[in-house]
């Protein structure tokens, strides 16, 4: 069961993910697998559905390849893929807030810590969300980048960039 190792860093999903889901097993539900171990490449297709945790991740096809120090790139591809994470709590908070996000593709990049979306994109943390048809999370730094297209910062019309953004309690602003 080779595919489901593979699997095991693949769900390292957004930027303070809830520690105790590194400890949690990975399943993999889908309708058909293939498992090329020479190309170290992994194949689920149809109702793909990933759960590790609070972790859960669903699309139609997820493409998991790993490089030979044991790093993990994988595609995930619906109509939309979709993921949902519980989130440490930071200082002040109970509990950890839900991140969610979907878009047509998601690609993680476990060796540089690096999440994108394509197309149709959207993220929500704890009710600020934000869209528009690419957006880039660097987990290590916690930076995310939201853009109309991916090339749309050399000058690209193409469509625009949402943001909701919550108020934050009084108890938080120091009022």
């Amino acid at each position: 069961m080779k595919a489901l190792l593979i699997l095991v860093l693949l769900v390292a999903l957004p930027a303070h993910a809830e520690k105790a889901d590194r400890d949690k097993p990975t399943q993999v539900e889908a309708n058909r697998m293939s498992a090329d171990d020479v190309r170290r490449l992994n194949i689920f297709e149809g109702d793909v559905i990933v759960t590790k945790g609070t972790i859960r991740l669903t699309c139609e096809r997820l493409i998991v390849r790993q490089d030979a120090e044991g790093f993990q790139f994988a595609t995930a591809t619906g109509k939309p893929a979709k993921f949902r994470q519980r989130q440490d709590a930071r200082p002040g908070e109970k509990e950890g807030l839900w991140m969610e996000g979907e878009a047509l593709r998601i690609e993680l990049d476990d060796k540089n810590q690096k999440i994108e979306l394509f197309e149709n994109a959207r993220v929500n943390r704890g009710g600020d969300e934000v869209a528009g048809d690419y957006i880039f999370v660097d987990q290590r730094s916690e930076f995310y980048q939201v853009s109309s297209g991916k090339g749309a910062d050399k000058g690209s019309s193409k469509g625009r960039v949402k943001a909701i953004i919550q108020p934050k309690p009084s108890s938080e602003t120091g009022k």
